[in-house]
């Protein structure tokens, strides 16, 4: 069971430049241990559940909405909007907000990512690093859920990724979507936003979860959370192909959690082996009756299991 639910004890926006201004909220006891959480997408944007993840009492909880998404400004926005920019934001915030030296560092789906990419480049920063649902953006995973496996089990949500897509199109998908993410025709990019958002909302977790389904519902959270996603892929994270998984001999001296659900079709099991197997010093914990989403039980246990750790060692 999650922590009961908490306000922020402060909250306001980070002016990062370019014209982005990066909301952010502290929660928990001001002189906790700190945490930061990483949230997913990219471009999903926190919620209040989130902050139910670290035990109040005993955090000093940060979290974001990252650039373009959430109640960051401007919305929707892909320029200025790269992996870097995001580490960037995450030391700015850890010094300028936080105000500490070292922190967990907590991250799930697109935040794993993100979590091992600031960790792979401030490892002095991190205490402790907690992922979930691993997703390395390598070229096969992006195949995997927006290009062909995926549609093996679900044949019928395929079908609406499908819809907005010429069938002369669908040799390559994201770059269709990108073409109408980005057009000049409002009503194609809502359109579009929709499918791609629903595609995933749909598959998140192991039983169809119709709260997940309604998370990005509005039409603004639809389109940024459709658009950034796919600038990111477009543009393969900003990374080398594999750079998550040739780097992580960098973590090697910090302790950490690894969890995965077995049945996560949106970012499969073989990533989090892989990082399994490259840095060992992490526990590795396969949810046998658990999909992708961080709220199904079995992940869940984990995950705070792993917070409740990290509180008191």
């Amino acid at each position: 069971m999650m922590y009961p639910e908490i306000e922020p004890y402060a909250h306001g926006f980070l002016d990062v430049g370019h014209g982005h201004r990066v909301y952010w909220e502290l929660c928990g006891n001001p002189k906790g241990r700190p945490a930061v959480f990483l949230h997913g997408g990219p471009g999903a944007g926190c919620s209040p559940t989130h902050r139910r993840v670290f035990d109040p009492s005993r955090y000093k909880i940060l979290l974001f909405d990252q650039r373009g998404c959430g109640r960051s400004t401007p919305s929707a926005c892909i320029e200025h909007n790269t992996t870097w920019d995001l580490v960037a934001d995450i030391e700015r915030l850890r010094t300028e907000v936080l105000d500490a030296e070292r922190m967990l560092v907590f991250g799930g789906s697109w935040g794993s990512t993100l979590a091992l990419a600031y960790s792979e480049a401030h490892p002095e920063r991190v205490r402790a690093l907690v992922v979930r649902g691993i997703f390395l953006l390598r070229p096969a995973e992006l195949r995997w859920f927006y290009q062909e496996g995926a549609s093996w089990l679900f044949p019928d949500y395929w079908e609406d990724y499908l819809a907005p897509i010429p069938e002369a199109e669908h040799g390559d998908l994201i770059w269709a979507y990108r073409r109408r993410l980005t057009g000049d025709d409002p009503a194609q990019r809502l359109q579009a936003a929709h499918a791609w958002t629903q595609w995933e909302s749909r598959t998140i977790s192991l039983r169809l979860n119709r709260e997940h389904m309604q998370a990005h519902a509005a039409d603004e959270a639809a389109l940024a959370f459709a658009r950034i996603e796919n600038h990111y892929f477009i543009n393969h994270g900003f990374m080398d192909d594999g750079q998550l998984l040739r780097d992580a001999g960098r973590l090697a001296d910090i302790p950490g959690v690894i969890v995965q659900g077995r049945y996560d079709c949106c970012t499969p099991a073989r990533s989090a082996w892989d990082l399994h197997r490259a840095w060992p010093k992490a526990d590795f914990h396969m949810i046998a009756d658990a999909g992708h989403a961080f709220d199904e039980p079995g992940n869940l246990k984990q995950l705070l299991a792993a917070t409740d750790h990290y509180a008191q060692d």
